[in-house]
């Protein structure tokens, strides 16, 4: 299989490692290209159409998995609108034909925010602009002309990327009196159900990808802070028009388990206590 993975970073590298090591030629869009093992690396920016007049040639699949690269509106538009549309513009200019386009989405498209369960049928109706706009790149590639999948993956976390645990170890944690789902996924198992998606005969459109159990984010903390041997996180009121009061959910992940994939690391504490040794 040969695959283009426009943003070879946190999630988009391991997935091109996972690929390399299965055999398959893997070919990755940074803006600054650097040298990944397994990956055949492209300088090339979706926010500037020009830079993708040349891609290889003849590509099986192609994954979307370029980051914001900042918290701001516009930048979000640039990536995940303009940078979608230049991308699909760019591969029916060249006549690529892959089976399968797969756009790397969030859990942050919902707006359900009571501590509900939502799953791939339910609406996603977010109105705050970076769910907003990564639902306007969802309807991008669901309306290309290849076969799309969206994954729309929960807080991303592994390797390097421990905030969570460094806020505990350091203090500056802190719990709210209220009730706070948070949806998590470790990188590997980011990786590895991309695997799963495009390894698929007949993929479905859509995937939730989290781990087994949502969690409240006042005992993942509390549970860091015992397995570090640090005073718990302080309690505070949380105000509901804070990030993580309109976060406040419970995703399913039945439809890719029902598939098959087994995650490497089920829950919080698989993927935590690895990182916390």
């Amino acid at each position: 299989m040969r695959t283009l993975i426009a943003g070879c970073g946190y999630v988009g590298a391991a997935l091109g490692e996972f690929l390399a090591r299965d055999g398959h030629a893997v070919w990755g869009i940074m803006r600054n290209a650097e040298s990944l093992a397994g990956i055949q690396t492209i300088s090339a920016d979706v926010t500037r159409p020009e830079t993708l007049s040349q891609l290889p040639i003849g590509l099986d699949a192609v994954v979307y998995a370029v980051g914001a690269g900042g918290y701001d509106e516009a930048r979000y538009r640039a990536v995940y609108v303009d940078g979608v549309r230049n991308l699909l513009d760019a591969l029916i200019s060249q006549r690529q034909q892959p089976r399968r386009f797969v756009f790397v989405s969030s859990t942050g498209v919902y707006a359900q925010h009571s501590g509900e369960w939502v799953d791939e049928t339910s609406p996603a109706e977010q109105t705050h602009f970076p769910g907003a706009t990564l639902l306007a790149g969802e309807r991008l590639a669901h309306s290309c002309a290849y076969p799309a999948t969206v994954v729309r993956f929960g807080g991303i976390y592994g390797p390097g990327r421990t905030r969570l645990i460094d806020s505990v170890r350091d203090g500056s944690a802190t719990v709210s009196t209220k009730q706070s789902y948070i949806n998590l996924i470790h990188r590997d198992d980011c990786a590895g159900i991309l695997h799963h998606v495009l390894a698929s005969d007949a993929p479905q459109s859509l995937y939730l990808g989290v781990d087994n159990q949502p969690v409240d984010r006042r005992i993942l903390l509390e549970w860091v802070a015992e397995r570090i041997c640090v005073a718990p996180p302080r309690v505070v009121e949380n105000s509901e028009s804070t990030r993580g009061a309109r976060s406040n959910k419970r995703c399913n992940n039945a439809r890719i388990t029902a598939e098959g994939y087994s995650f490497r690391y089920p829950t919080f504490r698989e993927g935590h206590g690895g990182l916390i040794g």
